[in-house]
């Protein structure tokens, strides 16, 4: 018997849970038979906790946390104020993580899993936004293992769509759109089918664009209409507004008018022509991300075999107008909107478990890829995540005068600094002596299907590679190792940045201080003391943010060093200009 691996969308408004029965996917639904999770948790000062229907009861009355997904793996200046300066959410119960929060969802839905296929759960799919950074990601796999999980992937949304709507069943070279505007999120990707396997050609969206928003604009209407700011309410009262703000979008899909209502405030009535005015702004970004996808995998409505809605978000009608105009098409609505991404996780699940095996997802890179460039930085060339086979290439030159060869280190992380990184390998390539930045050598990576690494570097004047085949050390990584290795990247970013910053101007500085003092010498007698007095001075200050390694303080000097040397330079050109129509050839 295969091992159970259930599907689950984590989603910003509601989730759900699904898993593969006789080769098909099935939602598996609470004891009351419903099958979709409302994304809420309640907390009481003494620790009792509420999720999903019953947490939602109290809304309006106690204070409860919606729309958690949108602030797992944020920082504090982006989650719109709900959270602490350390990144937690201020709960009755005291401080709580995002992923702590989001964990009690997921444990809801583990046991929902488990009562239905009266067996114990510990390994699941978690579906994300295909906009989700490494942060995002890395904090719903450890919302995951709170409830006790084994995340055993994560998976994007787009592909699950992709894989609920059969699309792996389409005519060879079939190109379609997944369009998913959730509670909170929306992405929107174009895919191509081929004999069963898939992948994405191009991907755009918002991560702060959902169905939240639409409730928050009419909740804002209404409030205009009684003399009142949104913004101003407190938390409790806020809740209330944009609950009924909800309730009026879905009642709007069916009805021309509906009626927005208050207890002791009043009645607003909203129009369907109202809604459009205030959905515009969000449409348009809509349209925006949309056309941006199919710029970038060079397609147009009329190439695409089908467009697939998902998202609860979806069922507004003027959303599917749009997507229609859009896209040149009738969209395809046929799977309901709110469990498609849970199925498609569950088909992911049966695949991982052995119990689906006719659908191939292509394999990613777990990690960037890149090689070791002046100051001890690394430059990526395959990004990671990059689906293989893959390949990509750039041209590097000569950093000293009178080099004969170049030391190619190749590394593998997401670290800024080369040192922070693993090496997998390196080699010598060697050109004839040039001057500085005048030797060329061209560095191509290549990860054929099976997941082999080759790194080709070519000396452009002598035509000579050098080819070394690194092996499949660029793909077989120990999961637990790409966890730490994401997991540093986004603990350290902030000093890996500056690190970077300071070594690319400090590189620059190097460049132009000599410059600047063959220029003072040679152009020394045509400025006024002024001048010179100036330029020196911000000489001197990127000499010493160089010597005290501040990272501001030279990125700003050296941009003045420039600009006070911009009419030296000019000056130099006049000169030169002068000196040979002066002394003319014959």
């Amino acid at each position: 018997m295969s091992e159970v691996i259930i599907g689950i969308d984590l989603g910003t408004t509601q989730s759900a849970v699904a898993v593969v029965d006789s080769g098909f996917p099935l939602l598996l639904a609470d004891l009351e038979g419903r099958s979709l999770v409302p994304s809420a948790v309640w907390y009481s000062k003494k620790g009792e906790i509420k999720v999903g229907h019953e947490a939602l009861r109290l809304a309006g009355i106690e204070e409860i946390h919606t729309s958690v997904k949108s602030l797992i793996g944020r920082r504090a200046g982006e989650s719109d104020g709900r959270l602490t300066a350390d990144g937690y959410i201020s709960t009755a119960a005291g401080l709580k993580l995002p992923e702590e929060v989001s964990a009690e969802i997921l444990n809801t839905l583990k046991e929902i899993a488990e009562n239905r296929l009266e067996t114990e759960v510990t390994k699941a799919v978690l579906t994300v936004p295909a906009y989700f950074n490494d942060g995002q990601r890395a904090a719903t796999k450890e919302a995951g293992r709170l409830a006790g999980l084994e995340v055993v992937r994560i998976l994007s949304e787009p592909t699950a769509a992709a894989l609920s709507y059969g699309l792996d069943r389409l005519d060879e070279s079939s190109r379609v759109a997944v369009f998913d505007l959730g509670g909170g999120t929306f992405d929107v990707s174009v895919l191509e089918m081929r004999e069963g396997v898939f992948e994405v050609s191009s991907t755009s969206g918002d991560t702060d664009l959902g169905g939240d928003d639409f409730d928050k604009a009419i909740a804002g209407f209404a409030a205009v209409k009684f003399g009142r700011d949104l913004g101003d309410f407190e938390s409790m009262e806020r809740v209330q507004w944009i609950s009924e703000g909800r309730r009026v979008k879905l009642a709007l899909s069916e009805v021309e008018e509906a009626i927005f209502r208050i207890p002791f405030t009043g009645e607003v009535p909203v129009s369907r022509e109202a809604f459009l005015g205030l959905m515009k702004p969000f449409l348009d970004r809509m349209e925006s991300c949309c056309r941006r996808a199919m710029l970038d995998a060079e397609v147009t409505g009329k190439d695409l075999a089908a467009i697939v809605m998902v998202g609860g978000s979806s069922r507004i009608p003027m959303v599917k107008d749009r997507v229609a105009t859009i896209f040149e098409q009738e969209p395809d609505l046929s799977q309901h909107p709110d469990e498609a991404i849970a199925r498609g996780a569950a088909i992911q699940a049966g695949i991982l478990a052995g119990t689906v095996r006719e659908v191939l997802l292509l394999d990613v890179t777990p990690l960037s890829l890149g090689i070791e460039t002046m100051g001890g930085l690394m430059n990526v060339l395959i990004s990671r995540n990059t689906t293989i086979p893959c390949k990509a290439g750039e041209m590097f030159t000569n950093a000293v005068e009178g080099q004969e060869s170049m030391n190619v280190r190749v590394l593998q992380g997401e670290r800024e600094l080369a040192k922070d990184n693993w090496e997998l390998g390196s080699f010598e390539v060697s050109f004839e002596s040039e001057r500085r930045g005048q030797a060329r050598v061209g560095v191509e990576f290549r990860i054929d299907a099976d997941g082999i690494l080759s790194v080709l570097a070519r000396d452009v004047a002598s035509n000579v590679d050098t080819v070394v085949k690194i092996g499949s050390a660029a793909v077989d990584v120990q999961e637990t190792k790409v966890e730490q290795m994401v997991s540093e990247s986004v603990e350290f970013a902030f000093e890996d940045m500056n690190a970077r910053v300071f070594e690319e101007s400090r590189l620059k500085a190097e460049e132009l201080l000599p410059a600047v003092g063959v220029a003072l010498e040679q152009a020394g007698t045509f400025l006024t003391q002024k001048e010179i007095s100036e330029i020196q001075d911000a000489k001197e200050r990127v000499e010493i943010a160089i010597k005290d390694r501040k990272v501001a303080e030279l990125k700003v000097s050296v941009e003045q060093l420039d600009a006070v040397t911009e009419s030296l330079a000019a000056m130099l050109v006049e000169e030169a200009t002068k000196a040979i129509f002066s002394n003319p050839q014959d």
